[in-house]
């Protein structure tokens, strides 16, 4: 039996009734351009994540670009994150003229380092993006405690981690997205809270900053014609926030289903290989299931014989990004982020979707078992 990385039709005949009444509702509106639809499924998003401000956007990409923007970041300055992610995250550093600094990563959770990140913190350095990776949060109260400490913002890439939670301090569960002074979404179909196409969101409690990020993403312009600044057209179309506002209601279900998959992964593949880390005070949202090997040879191994018989796996990330063609110009060499590098050539995903069933799961892990 073939076992698909994602299945996006599996959960379909569940929501297929609301989303064509959504859509048609949209139609015969034909207000495809921040719509009201927009504005009910932000105030909806902001209200169950937390945060005062929710701002619709075209693409996870954009939202990291925006919040970095809105947040003040400016040509020259220096913003630290991890190398172990999709480029999405540095080349908008970048494209707003700052500099992206690599810290290195905790071996476990594969998240950012508090630790290293503290010894790249220079006079030039004003914000810390933290990456949700995999759907585990992120050391949240290092972080922050750091952010603080140097007056740093901090923008959390919340694109594989929507509905994950921290802990924070140990005194108050917070959804991710509501703990920095912006989170960022992407609703790519993929994700947790898929759009059938391309969507972002950007969280905040900042009235500035939403300010900001409102005429960022609609040319500049807080009054039709009106321009403060130059700004993008980013604007999350109405037919794709009816859709999600659909899905939205039932994504706590989708990630208690995750969930369910994630442990039963885990309790097959026990002493064969490392499987995620679950800390006490986080709640992983499963986007992927990603375990890791004692070496490159059993990972290669592993990988090369499911794909033969037909189960669909992913390295997430093969090439960290500190060694890539793009940041040459930064002078990395390998060796400079000694765990990330490990971790890199030891992990692979496997499939993960919310109604992955027993068989499918059988059928993966006694692939892994014998492979190993």
């Amino acid at each position: 039996m073939k076992v698909p990385m994602v299945d996006m039709l599996a959960g379909w005949p569940a929501i297929k009734d609301e989303v064509e009444t959504a859509v048609k509702t949209v139609f015969n509106k034909a207000n495809f351009i921040l719509g009201e639809e927009v504005a009910k499924f932000e105030k909806d998003f902001a209200a169950m994540i937390g945060t005062k401000y929710a701002a619709g956007v075209a693409n996870g990409t954009d939202a990291l670009r925006l919040a970095l923007l809105a947040s003040g970041i400016k040509p020259g300055d220096e913003v630290i994150t991890t190398p172990f992610t999709f480029i999405a995250t540095t080349e908008t550093i970048s494209q707003v003229g700052a500099v992206p600094v690599f810290a290195d990563i905790e071996p476990s959770t594969y998240n950012l380092d508090a630790k290293s990140v503290e010894k790249r913190i220079t006079k030039k350095t004003k914000a810390i993006v933290p990456v949700h990776l995999y759907g585990h949060p992120a050391d949240m109260d290092g972080l922050m405690a750091l952010a603080k400490k140097y007056d740093l913002k901090v923008i959390e890439d919340c694109a594989q981690a929507f509905t994950g939670k921290y802990n924070l301090g140990g005194k108050s569960w917070k959804y991710l997205g509501n703990i920095g002074d912006c989170g960022t979404f992407s609703f790519f179909p993929a994700k947790n809270l898929g759009a059938f196409g391309d969507g972002g969101m950007i969280t905040t409690n900042d009235d500035k900053i939403y300010g900001e990020i409102k005429a960022l993403r609609n040319h500049g312009s807080k009054e039709r014609y009106l321009h403060e600044m130059e700004g993008f057209n980013s604007r999350l179309d109405t037919v794709q926030a009816a859709i999600l506002s659909v899905k939205l209601k039932h994504v706590e279900r989708w990630t208690e289903m995750r969930t369910k998959v994630a442990q039963k992964y885990s309790a097959a593949l026990g002493g064969i290989c490392t499987p995620p880390e679950v800390r006490p005070n986080c709640r992983h949202s499963f986007n992927y299931y990603t375990i890791r090997f004692d070496s490159k040879v059993k990972r290669d191994a592993a990988q090369k014989y499911l794909t033969e018989q037909g189960i669909a796996n992913q390295i997430y990330y093969p090439v960290s990004l500190h060694l890539q063609k793009a940041y040459a110009h930064l002078n990395c060499k390998k060796g400079d982020l000694p765990v990330c590098e490990a971790v890199q050539d030891t992990v692979f995903s496997l499939p993960m979707y919310p109604e992955l069933s027993d068989e499918q799961i059988k059928i993966v892990t006694d692939a892994v078992r014998k492979a190993v």
